[in-house]
Parts: structure tokens; sequence; C-alpha cells
């Protein structure tokens, strides 16, 4: 009926899914290969039963499975995989099963069994080995969406996989056969493939539940290139995005096309993914670019691609950009108030912006507040070192002395390395200026001993999210004098907590609930001056669940308007939409670009 039905979706299908004409699946184990399906399923299960670590090609890309209830099998993957401590996420059998290993609420619920199936960030309920997710408690969950996922669990005895993207390191996700035999052959025991060329790379998209509404984080299969209807026309416009976690956008008339996840920019083999999907997006949606709209910092391989392009292009700064992603996801053409936190973006002081608070519309922005500078000894090092931000953050609120009155708190760090970062801050040597939010979550995650050393990409905010207490509601003094913003009453209490023996959960929750309270403190002031009651919340820093959520309560409370992401990442992945959205407006009212 479905076939036959001119106005159902499959009438205008065409696949071919048949066990004689295809796709054909192969299993490679050991330089032997075995064709009949039944046997390979049966010696996958076999296989990952066994502990072991088996390659198995996807919709858009490979995955690297396991069992993920066996901590050596768990840490083996990571040391094979040079993973160390970024979160894995799990392929769950069906939905029961999820229910006894996940907290999920009806909004979860219908995200994670909606037909785009995504990983879901959900709480734990019941414990998986160790190493899956490391001190955090949140796992990313997906359900089955292909095929051989369906029969692999009729007969796999686990309840659920580890189901990881199959690369190795910071490399984009292998999608050829002969790639995935030699690059992923070499760390697994076997390797399923199948006789269907992959052509457009896409990792598993990722989304959380905030407020009862879907938020994705992560952009990729089944979203992209899904597209978002603007207001205005966009033809022919390439914005390149940011570097951090890529996406690009492209104008076709009134819509805004956005890539799927592409990554982080910072290696050879994810920009050389980068042009391969430009490419494959100008030829899918005959696209021409006219005009380019990148971001301001100077030294992102994003920015330098639009140079080489030959067209008119502008530079616009990164936090306008989020803000204008928010708009333009919410079709909001007013002027905003615009709060964006995130942990870095190039500011046009010449310093390094994250803790933003602007009126802006598409056309321009007016920087109103901002959190207090402060340097960032060894310039993108803190990422990998908060404890640098926080002695950062000491030294410049209580003086060198600090190191002698609060011995605790500079315990374990190696002795050497803080005479250095003593020695930059006092003389200024490799320590630009930051107004980060991010990098405030770094100082005050390793302030408490959560996370002193990271291991990916934003660990520190994250462990420091996870270890709040809940429902907690008292929050720390903090001070605004001409528009900037000092935490230093707020790391006072924080420190005299500590010492009188507070858990790091209570001070945690505490100091969420106070930049909740800086965000309504500040809007109410601003809003005061300028009449405006549309609020645009965007940055990384609100995947932070505890902080998007209490934002958006208490604004809604004081009568604010407040516009905040949903389909469109509030990260660096949706940053694209933003530089489209600007170069778009400034083009409409005949804004002159040079090449």
């Amino acid at each position: 009926k479905e076939y036959s039905d001119i106005l159902d979706r499959r009438f205008h299908a065409q696949p071919i899914a048949c066990n004689h004409c295809g796709p054909w699946y192969t299993l490679h184990e050991k330089g032997k290969t075995e064709e009949n399906l039944e046997k390979i399923i049966g010696e996958a299960c076999r296989l990952l039963e066994a502990g072991k670590i088996i390659a198995i090609k996807g919709l858009g890309g490979y995955h690297l499975a396991c069992n993920p209830f066996d901590e050596k099998t768990v840490s083996t993957l990571r040391l094979r995989k040079s993973r160390e401590g970024k979160p894995f996420a799990l392929m769950v059998k069906d939905f029961e099963t999820a229910k006894e290993y996940l907290l999920i609420n009806p909004e979860e619920e219908k995200l994670l069994t909606g037909w785009r199936k995504p990983v879901v960030l959900l709480k734990i309920k019941k414990e998986f080995a160790p190493s899956i997710s490391i001190g955090l408690n949140t796992v990313g969950a997906m359900l089955p969406y292909m095929p051989f996922h369906h029969l692999l669990f009729e007969k796999l005895k686990l309840p659920a996989l580890v189901l990881t993207s199959g690369n190795l390191s910071d490399e984009p996700i292998v999608i050829d056969n002969t790639t995935a035999l030699k690059k992923l052959g070499a760390v697994t025991e076997a390797v399923i493939t199948y006789n269907r060329d992959i052509h457009n790379r896409t990792d598993d998209s990722v989304a959380f539940v905030a407020n009862k509404k879907e938020r994705v984080i992560r952009r990729s299969r089944s979203y992209a290139p899904s597209p978002i209807q603007l207001n205005f026309d966009a033809e022919g416009i390439f914005a390149a995005g940011a570097e951090l976690v890529n996406c690009f956008c492209i104008g076709k008339g009134n819509q805004a096309i956005m890539s799927q996840h592409i990554g982080d920019l910072k290696n050879m083999e994810t920009l050389e993914f980068y042009k391969e999907s430009i490419q494959r997006h100008e030829r899918l949606f005959r696209f021409r670019p006219q005009l380019a709209a990148m971001d301001m910092h100077p030294d992102y391989l994003s920015t330098n691609y639009v140079r080489q392009l030959d067209i008119p292009a502008v530079a616009i700064q990164h936090h306008h950009a989020h803000i204008a992603s928010c708009m333009a996801e919410n079709g909001i053409s007013e002027k905003v108030i615009g709060i964006s936190f995130d942990g870095t973006g190039y500011g046009t002081d010449g310093n390094i912006w994250g803790g933003e608070f602007m009126v802006c519309d598409y056309l321009d922005f007016d920087r109103k507040a901002h959190f207090e500078y402060i340097p960032q000894p060894g310039g993108d090092a803190v990422t990998k070192h908060p404890w640098r931000m926080m002695t950062a953050y000491l030294v410049h609120y209580f003086g060198e002395n600090v190191l002698n009155e609060q011995t605790e708190l500079f315990k374990n760090i190696d002795q050497k390395e803080l005479e250095i970062v003593l020695f930059m801050l006092k003389n200024k040597i490799n320590s630009p200026l930051t107004s980060s939010a991010g990098r405030l979550f770094d100082a005050v995650s390793a302030l408490l001993g959560i996370c002193r050393d990271t291991t990916y990409h934003a660990e520190a905010p994250m462990r420091l999210e996870a270890a709040a207490e809940a429902g907690l509601q008292g929050f720390y003094p903090f001070e605004i004098t001409q528009n900037i913003i000092s935490m230093k009453p707020a790391f006072e209490m924080m420190i005299n907590e500590l010492n009188n023996g507070e858990s790091p959960g209570t001070i945690s929750a505490k100091f969420h609930r106070t930049i909740s309270e800086v965000i309504v403190d500040t809007v109410k002031r601003i809003s005061h001056e300028t009449g405006i009651r549309d609020v645009a919340l965007s940055g990384g820093t609100f995947q932070n669940r505890i902080i998007l959520e209490q934002a958006e309560r208490q604004l809604a409370s004081a009568g604010f308007d407040v516009y905040s992401h949903a389909h469109i990442p509030s990260n660096d992945g949706g940053i694209a939409l933003g530089q489209l959205a600007i170069a778009a407006k400034k083009r409409e009212v005949g804004e002159f670009f040079k090449r």
C-alpha cells in the first residue's frame, strides 16, 4: 500500500534492500571473509559478547562497537582509539531497555524514539563500565536506526553496545571500506562492511532536553541538510563557520542550508573534509557563492579558506554571529539583548571575548557589559590545564600572597609549572586578556578540585555541572561596576566555604545559580536603559542544562521574552547561520564588501 499511494513518502523512495540484490554485508576477520548475513550476525555477537572490539559500517560512516559493561574492553577501546577521557555513546536495544538503565522523561522519550534517532544525553540510572563516561552523571544513548542494528540486537545477549565514531583521535569518521580495513582493522578484531559507498560523511547527531524543549548540540545525521526558513533573502551567500565543531552554511533564496557536523578545523584531514563537503553542497544545491561571511579571527582555517575564494567577503565578530544565529532560528528581526557565553572568540579590541552582553540586530551590536578581563597564561594551554586559569583568577583578585595564604588550593600542582605561570602573569608574557565564561567555569572547576587537567574539550565545565547538587537555591555575591562584572566576592566566599569543609557539589550548585543571577541582573540593567524586552541566549555555555534552564525560567519570570536555540546548536556549530544572516542584512542595505 505504501508504495502505491502517491501521498505516502515511500511512493517516492527508490531503495534497494533485498537479500539477492543487496546491499551485501561482508565480515573481515583475521584475513578471512564471510558473506552469509546470518553467520555475520552470529560471529559479531560472539565477538562482542567475548569482550572484543569490532568496526561496523553505518549510515554516514563507520562505528566502533564493544561491550559497555566490560571495563577492560572499554579501556582497551580508549587506548586504541586515542580517546583518553571523552564519553562514549551507547546504542541500547530498545526503549524498554533504555528505561531500565537511564532516567527518561516524556520529552526525552519523544526525542529518543523519534525517526531522527539522535544520540540523546540522559542521566544514568543503572551503571555501565566506569570508563564509559568517567565520572559524569549522564551518557549519550540512541536506539537502533539501521536494519543491521535490529538484526544484531535480535541475537545479541547484551542489552546495549558502545557505538562510537569510527575514527582515530581527531580525524573525520571513516567512510570507505579500504580505509576501514586498513585503519580500523588495525585496532579491532573484525570489520563489517557492505558494498554501497557512503558519499556524504555524517556523524550521529546529539541532543538533550532542557525546559521540555529539544536542544540539538551536534547537527548531522537526520537533521542536515534540512533547511532553515528565513525572513530575508540569502541567495549566494557562503558562511564559513568557526574553528571548533565547525559547520558551514549556504544561502538559497529564503533558506539557509547548514552542513553536517564537520569537526574541529585543526588538522589537514578535517580541512579536506570541509572543502569536500563545500564542493558537494555546491553541486547538490546548484550553489554559486557570490558573497562570503567569515569569523574575524585572522588565524582560523575557515577564515583563510574564504580569503582564497576571490569573492567579496565580510568579517563578523564571533559573538555577534552567535546572537544572530539565535535570532535567525527564532525569526527575530528587532533589536535584542543578546547574551553570548562561550570559551573563546576574537573581540574588536583584540582581546578574547566570551562573557558578553550586547544590544544587537543583524546590522550591528553594542557591547553593553562583560565579565572582567583576566589574563589567560599560556593562551589556549589553559583549556588543557584549568588550574592555570584558577591561578590567574586568584592572583588577579588576591595577589601572589594567595599562594602562601591558601596553600591547599595549589596542592598537587607541579611547582616548576606553577612558577612559570606566575612569571608569565607577572610579566604579561603570552597571557592574553579574556572575558570568557568558559574560562571562568574552568577556574571554578579547578578551584573545587573537580578538574585541574583535561583530556577533551569543555571537560572542566562538564564535570562542574555534573557535580552540582540539585535543588539548592543559594548564590554568591558579585559586583557590576561600569558594566564590568567582577566575580571577586564569589571567589572569596567559595574559598571560605571550601576551607570550612563545604562540599564541592554544594559550591558548584551555588556557583551555577550565581551565573543565572548575573544574567538576570545585567539584563534588567540593560533593559532599563534601552527599553528592550527580547533576550537571546547563545554560545556553548548554554549547553549547560542548569544555566540554560535557570536563565530561561528566571528571565521569563521577570517578564522578558526569551529566545534560545532548539534545532540549531548554541555552540560554534550554529555560528555559520548567524554569519549568513548578518551578511544578508548588510547586503540588503547596500553595504560595500571588499574582496
